[in-house]
């Protein structure tokens, strides 16, 4: 069960991901509260499972530094280039899939109950 909760080792993390994160993440003032490697598993867990920021597991650490983190590693191209380096050696195999209403039809009676117009909105119709 663990390696579905880091499903990358923590010699291979420091190894092949680490340098990569202390070249380009230059953070002064007070030391992280988790490790970058509970928080770079953390974050592979939620993108795998699909989970809420706040359902993420304890043993991680606290839901919202992790988010925060993951915010801003994403805003400044961190976690993105991150994992485009693990997979262009073939370490992890990542496929996205984006979607919204513009790609999921929904028939009208799917959209919920219709509102009751109050009597107001029914004068100025």
């Amino acid at each position: 069960m663990k390696n579905r909760h880091y499903p990358i080792k923590a010699s291979d993390f420091i190894k092949e991901i680490e340098p990569h994160i202390l070249k380009y993440y230059k953070r002064t003032g007070r030391p992280t509260g988790i490790s970058h490697y509970h928080f770079f598993s953390a974050v592979l867990y939620v993108l795998r499972t699909g989970i809420p920021w706040r359902d993420v597991p304890t043993f991680y650490g606290h839901w919202h530094t992790i988010y925060t983190r993951f915010k801003r590693w994403s805003e400044n191209g961190l976690f993105w280039h991150l994992l485009y380096l693990l997979q262009k050696k073939k370490k992890i195999s990542l496929d996205c899939v984006w979607i919204d209403s513009t790609t999921v039809s929904l028939h009208r009676p799917g959209s919920g109950s219709l509102k009751k117009r109050s009597s107001v909105d029914r004068a100025r119709s």
